[in-house]
């Protein structure tokens, strides 16, 4: 009992076992060890903030660390590089179809003399699949991305198909001493409406890390149906990112300092000193080393009467490979990826192992193609350019836009490619959905076999029979595998 329960129970006997009772079923009840505050849970910080309030203040210095180390630190690098190759790859391919005859040939048109051409980049450079390059890349390192949407007038931009450009930002451009717009929040750079949704951001019109600028520089007000915000969501209400590396950065440091520090011993044992022990009764040369510079491989050295040499130990390096393993282990499973992939690492790797991690990854690499690249950059993208055809005069068009991610790589393709061809003839997949899968357009596999069936037969050349899928025993499968 505390000093208040003795107080109340010498008082109020009756009130006083009351709250002896109370405090021993709360005991009894709150029995987390994991909400204990004691030895073992010492320096564990649990501050109850928002999504958005955990990171703020921090996102700059955070970005700031996570693009040093891809800079500096390979396996930051590399981490990027596998996450960027399995999401987007060669490019997330859109396509469209429509019932409408008319319609088709229209869309089909401007998509690919717009968003698959550098027209759509107000810089001129970029295509839609570089952009999808440059945006998970920077989703990695910097935790979001603003694409801003600039209206052009065609009438002196005859080149454009559509009258709008897309411009990458980075977050920094985001002007953090605005408080507020009226009665809307400003929270670094982002306004928020009444209801908690973004209505707007605050843009610099240059990046202040830039090496000049080409003039002073001016905020604007961008409302936010002209911006896309891609960006992770990991928790409801978050609106802000955070780098992809956060939760691992001290253990990428701490590896590359101890990478830094097993170097260093490597070249100390690769050094061989030699000590020169001389007696007291001995005259010592002018020339305390003559002769030594002489030593090497193999060499005889002569050494002065008196003169008695002593080799060195240098150290030696254990331990190297199993702690780096384990470290990159830990690494990629933060990142999301395999340890394979991230280390380049393939020892002990088999058919099994190797797909069974690939299965794992694949799970996760589906997701941020979905939630990422096709939910928030691909209908985004998609709104817009809706949007400029109905400003170019093509309003109301029918037709659906569909997003192809890239080609999966397959572990085993003769494994693997049998089973795909059973569950489509079993009924427990579409071919359409699996060819989707493969990272190829049905529609675009449609067209090229009928054209080559046409030039096949204008050719007189006879056509190509599907050749039967043999399906072994399992005990076979078993056997091989």
């Amino acid at each position: 009992m505390n000093p208040i329960d003795k107080v109340v129970l010498f008082f109020n006997p009756g009130a006083g076992e009351q709250r002896v009772k109370a405090r021993a079923r709360a005991s009894a009840v709150m029995n987390f060890d994991a909400a204990s505050r004691g030895r073992r849970t010492y320096g564990w910080k649990s501050p109850g903030s928002s999504a958005d309030a955990a990171a703020f203040g921090s996102r700059a210095r955070m970005r700031n660390l996570s693009r040093d180390m891809i800079r500096n630190r390979p396996y930051a690098a590399r981490g990027k590089d596998v996450v960027v190759a399995n999401v987007v790859g060669e490019g997330i391919v859109p396509s469209v179809q429509s019932d409408s005859a008319n319609a088709l040939p229209i869309v089909q048109d401007l998509l690919q003399r717009h968003l698959l051409t550098p027209a759509c980049d107000s810089l001129g450079e970029y295509d839609l699949f570089e952009m999808q390059n440059i945006v998970i890349a920077t989703v990695f390192t910097d935790g979001e991305l603003l694409i801003r949407r600039r209206w052009r007038n065609t009438r002196y931009d005859l080149g454009l198909p559509l009258p709008y450009q897309v411009e990458l930002l980075e977050a920094d451009q985001l002007d953090d001493t605005i408080q507020n717009h009226g009665e809307n929040l400003v929270v670094e750079g982002v306004e928020y409406g009444p209801t908690g949704a973004i209505e707007a951001y605050h843009l610099k019109d240059q990046h202040p890390g830039a090496v000049r600028w080409r003039k002073t520089p001016e905020t604007t007000r961008v409302h936010w149906s002209d911006i896309l915000h891609i960006r992770r969501f990991d928790r409801p209400g978050q609106l802000r990112g955070v780098p992809w590396l956060a939760p691992v950065m001290l253990t990428l440091g701490e590896l590359s300092d101890y990478q830094e520090a097993q170097i260093l011993k490597q070249k100390m044992a690769a050094l061989l000193a030699v000590i020169i022990e001389w007696t007291d009764d001995t005259n010592r040369p002018k020339d305390m080393a003559g002769g030594l510079e002489d030593l090497a491989p193999g060499a005889m050295v002569h050494l002065p009467s008196g003169a008695k040499p002593n080799f060195t130990e240098p150290p030696k390096v254990d331990g190297y490979d199993e702690f780096m393993r384990r470290g990159l282990a830990a690494v990629a499973v933060g990142i999301g990826v395999t340890y394979e992939s991230l280390a380049g690492d393939l020892k002990g790797v088999n058919f099994s192992s190797g797909r069974m991690g690939r299965m794992e990854m694949d799970r996760l690499v589906k997701m941020w193609q979905r939630n990422l690249m096709i939910g928030q950059f691909g209908a985004g993208m998609e709104r817009w350019f809706r949007e400029g055809l109905s400003i170019a005069g093509h309003h109301g068009l029918p037709f659906t836009m569909t997003w192809t991610p890239p080609r999966r790589i397959l572990v085993d393709p003769t494994k693997e490619i049998p089973a795909m061809i059973e569950e489509v003839e079993a009924g427990l997949n579409s071919r359409q959905r699996t060819q989707r899968e493969l990272g190829r357009d049905p529609a675009t596999i449609r067209r090229e076999r009928e054209e080559d069936a046409k030039a096949d037969a204008d050719a007189g050349l006879a056509p190509i029979l599907p050749r039967p899928v043999v399906v072994k025993p399992a005990e076979e499968v078993e056997e091989e595998a």
